[in-house]
């Protein structure tokens, strides 16, 4: 990496996928890749994203395409490919369309990058980290997946609103699977140093947890025909930025644990520490009673997913 910019390739060009490529390129993190089943949306977006360039002053190399060759040699691969679900569309119906899809990205991307790190934002997410470990090949410390820095950046956007503070002093992290049984830790915020438990009551930390759980999906309900992108890219950039620079960050992904919080071969959002490596440390919290209790439930409900992959022969 020190003799050439480092090289980032993002698979699927939709909101999301396209919106990583902005951030990433804008924050001048290298090269970018944007890779699509439709080659020439990629190609053109890519394009239109090189052509802001001047005018915003970045230097990074975009291109796009359908040709998996022109990822050869990245650093970080971002699988943002798949399908919403649908209207009528079950959940193992999701499943396997998803798993079909990112087993395929994954595969492509070992072939011409097999020293990449993987981060997946594809959903269901925890279940889509399970296929592209199995189908990459790669060891754990290189297949990522992105939940965690977009749930608490939803809770720290909410507890800034609610505290009527800045969100940079804002400090609040999310555990567990991407969903419904995701776990806020309101015990570990802080406002400016200060303990959450000390500014708000606790109804109303318990307000801002709910909102948090249900955070994608309220956006889902104001957008009406699609999902959040810009959060979620710039969540997803975060982690790549850690890659990248070796930043040795502290941030909640979702990663395999390997018997952390007593769960053994299984992806769950935890915090981790990521540098050039990809996953270089899991720092272990110690969990209260009602903390372990959630964490548990959440842990069953990916255990549920990927056990649903085995039985539909997905894995």
């Amino acid at each position: 990496m020190a003799n050439r910019r480092p090289k980032i390739s993002i698979i699927g060009a939709g909101f999301v996928g396209s919106t990583c490529a902005h951030w990433a390129a804008s924050k001048e993190l290298g090269d970018v890749v944007l890779i699509d089943i439709n080659g020439d949306a990629a190609k053109g977006k890519a394009l239109d994203l090189f052509e802001a360039s001047p005018v915003e002053g970045f230097d990074s190399r975009l291109t796009g395409g359908s040709d998996y060759s022109l990822t050869a040699g990245s650093d970080v691969v971002v699988i943002t490919a798949g399908l919403p679900r649908k209207p009528g569309m079950s959940r193992d119906d999701l499943l396997a369309t998803n798993a079909k899809i990112v087993k395929e990205c994954a595969r492509n991307v070992a072939q011409h990058s097999p020293n990449a790190v993987l981060i997946i934002v594809s959903n269901p997410l925890d279940a889509m980290c399970h296929v592209a470990l199995e189908a990459s090949g790669f060891p754990r410390e290189r297949v990522l997946g992105m939940a965690g820095v977009l749930d608490g950046a939803r809770f720290r956007s909410f507890i800034a609103m609610e505290c009527d503070v800045s969100v940079e002093d804002v400090q609040a992290f999310v555990f567990g699977g991407h969903g419904d049984t995701m776990v806020p830790m309101p015990r570990y915020v802080s406002v400016g140093g200060v303990p959450l438990t000390q500014m708000l009551s606790k109804e109303r930390i318990d307000a801002l947890v709910d909102r948090t759980r249900k955070g994608g999906l309220e956006i889902v309900e104001l957008l009406k025909t699609g999902s959040a992108y810009y959060a979620p890219a710039a969540s997803t950039i975060q982690m790549v930025e850690a890659i990248v620079r070796d930043k040795k960050r502290v941030l909640p992904c979702a990663v395999l644990l390997k018997g952390e919080y007593g769960v053994d071969n299984l992806f769950v959002g935890v915090l981790a520490k990521l540098g050039a490596k990809g996953l270089e440390g899991v720092p272990v919290l110690e969990l209260n009673a009602e903390e372990k209790d959630m964490f548990g439930k959440s842990t069953a409900a990916v255990k549920g997913l990927v056990d649903d992959m085995k039985r539909l022969g997905l894995n």
